[in-house]
């Protein structure tokens, strides 16, 4: 197997710049790396020999007024005597200092009235700000004499800095240059993966495979993966078409079947209600079969007709509306409600005028549903409220309880399909609960144009709220304040 190269770990802040900015960095900081290490080498390489050409010349000019300069004794009194050109019109012209001494540095003739160029030495010396070079004058005397020449070197070490100057200058602008070029080739190089991101994006958002990547001239990595991508939507959007077929032959199998099976559900029911009627005096087992099979075949037609019902709308079947009056509709199913309180108290507060547009037995299905809820997981003793009110352009059914409430982190879960709360108080599984009451209501109310909530009742237990529009009959006006915690607002109640 191959060994993995490890993988070098970048700069947090590093991985937060957009990737165009860190080619163009990566790409001025080697820049920036290559012109320092050259300016670097071409400045020490030129300072050197403007510094040796400098040196060169202190010596030829030595050399010459060494060649030029001839020392004689005064016959007198012994003393040196220089025979040369005149020091200082030679020192004018390089604004040099000249000096002719003698083997121990004892000046003999100076043009600036004294010697400070120290001791005659063979190589080029700094003595000060001045660079001296030194040449023997050739005498017929045994003493040795010497022309020491000097120049400032302030000058030399003004062209070195220029120098330097000039090559940081030069290396700041290339990197620069390198920055901006840098940035215009990430951004030539990642203008069609932007607009794939700004593509795949919009996919993302409408939720749409059928969309296709541009295709990329370019036979590049680029194109590479406009390719990849292209191809990847296309087997999604198969994918997609294949799963929706099959979702509207699922759909369509479970409203066709839940319809056929409504009929010989009902003739069973209707023919065991018959033998039920007819068998006052039979024995005991016989009339608890008759019971048991009659209580399953009912329990088999509501889940036919909520598996009907779900299956009508998922499938986007609006069935007929009318103009309803929302209170007939909440007075019935509290009817229907009263054999499954045993215990519990239900009080009812129904605002009159609510008309809404609906299909009467989805309406009665919704508000029936969640009263059953209610009574199926609180315990004895608990009280339920029953609530029609208008808020705004709303027609809104509330009910509420003051039992053990539903878990927060369960709210987004008790609408879902065979969703079945677990609890002391829960009676769901003596009465045959399936786990598509909630699922009914909210698909009811979506399918009326509204909507369906759950959250915490002001008593501590849980209140479900079904929003639905209210029709052009219906009042706008605001509703009631609810009574606090401890209050029994109310028109009627059931015991």
């Amino acid at each position: 197997m191959k060994p993995r190269l490890p993988r070098v770990p970048l700069p947090r802040a590093f991985e937060r710049i957009p990737v165009r900015w860190r080619i163009a960095i990566t790409t001025a900081s080697l820049t920036l790396a290559i012109l320092v290490l050259f300016a670097l080498v071409l400045g020490n390489l030129v300072g050197d020999r403007v510094r040796a050409d400098f040196d060169d010349e202190l010596r030829s000019a030595a050399g010459t007024l060494a060649a030029e300069t001839r020392v004689g004794v005064e016959p007198v009194n012994g003393q040196p005597v220089i025979y040369s050109p005149k020091l200082d019109a030679f020192a004018m012209a390089d604004d040099a200092v000249i000096s002719v001494v003698d083997g121990d540095g004892n000046p003999i003739a100076s043009t600036d009235g004294g010697s400070r160029l120290g001791s005659p030495r063979a190589d080029v010396t700094d003595r000060g700000d001045l660079s001296v070079a030194t040449e023997a004058i050739a005498s017929g005397g045994s003493a040795p004499f010497f022309v020491q020449y000097a120049r400032p070197h302030s000058d030399v070490e003004a062209t070195v800095s220029r120098l330097y100057f000039f090559l940081l200058a030069g290396v700041a602008g290339g990197s620069l240059l390198a920055l901006f070029a840098g940035l215009a080739v990430a951004d030539r190089a990642m203008k069609p993966i932007a607009s794939l991101t700004a593509l795949a994006r919009d996919i993302t958002d409408t939720r749409d495979p059928s969309r296709r990547m541009p295709v990329q001239a370019a036979d590049d990595e680029v194109g590479e993966l406009a390719r990849t991508m292209d191809g990847m939507l296309e087997a999604l959007d198969s994918e997609r078409s294949a799963r929706e077929m099959a979702f509207d032959r699922q759909r369509e199998f479970v409203a066709d079947a839940s319809h056929e099976l409504r009929t010989p559900l009902t003739s069973v029911q209707a023919n065991l209600e018959l033998l039920q009627a007819s068998l006052p005096g039979a024995a005991e087992d016989d009339r608890h079969a008759v019971d048991s099979a009659l209580g399953s075949t009912r329990r088999m037609s509501r889940l036919v007709s909520d598996l009907l019902l779900l299956a009508r709308a998922d499938a986007g079947r609006r069935t007929a509306h009318t103009d309803v009056d929302l209170a007939e509709i909440a007075h019935a199913a509290r009817d229907e409600v009263e054999p499954l309180l045993g215990g519990r108290a239900l009080e009812v507060d129904l605002a009159d005028g609510l008309s809404i547009e609906g299909n009467p037995d989805e309406l009665h299905r919704l508000v029936l549903n969640l009263l059953e809820n209610a009574a199926r997981h609180t315990p004895e003793g608990t009280t339920i409220w029953l609530v029609t009110k208008s808020e705004d352009d709303e027609a809104v059914i509330e009910v509420s309880d003051d039992g053990p409430g539903i878990p927060r982190d369960m709210h987004d879960q008790v609408f879902q399909r065979f969703v079945r709360g677990e609890g002391p108080a829960d009676t769901a599984g003596s009465s045959g609960g399936s786990g598509l009451g909630l699922a009914i209501v909210r698909a009811v109310a979506e399918s009326h144009g509204g909507s369906v909530e759950v959250d915490t009742s002001p008593h501590g237990g849980a209140r479900f709220l079904a929003r639905l529009p209210l029709g052009a009959g219906g009042t706008s006006s605001p509703s009631a304040p609810r009574a606090e915690e401890g209050s029994r607002p109310s028109r009627s109640s059931i015991t």
